[in-house]
């Protein structure tokens, strides 16, 4: 099962890896982060492909894939 870690602090909130996901399954958090952005969250883990697209457009490097 593959699995992506988002670096909740290093997340300016573009939503670029919303848009990226074929799953869907990356959304924007209630909250904030540190610097006043809502971070995004993974939701439905178990649907993750680990394709990475999410990771490769990431301007900010905030999400890691893992195999």
């Amino acid at each position: 099962m593959a699995k992506i870690v988002i670096d909740e602090e290093r997340c300016k909130g573009c939503e670029l890896c919303l848009e990226a996901c074929p799953q869907k399954i990356i959304v924007m958090a209630e909250g904030f982060n540190k610097k006043g952005y809502h971070p995004a969250q993974q939701i439905n883990p178990e649907k993750c492909t680990g394709c990475a697209f999410c990771a490769l457009t990431c301007p900010d490097v905030a999400i890691e894939v893992f195999k």
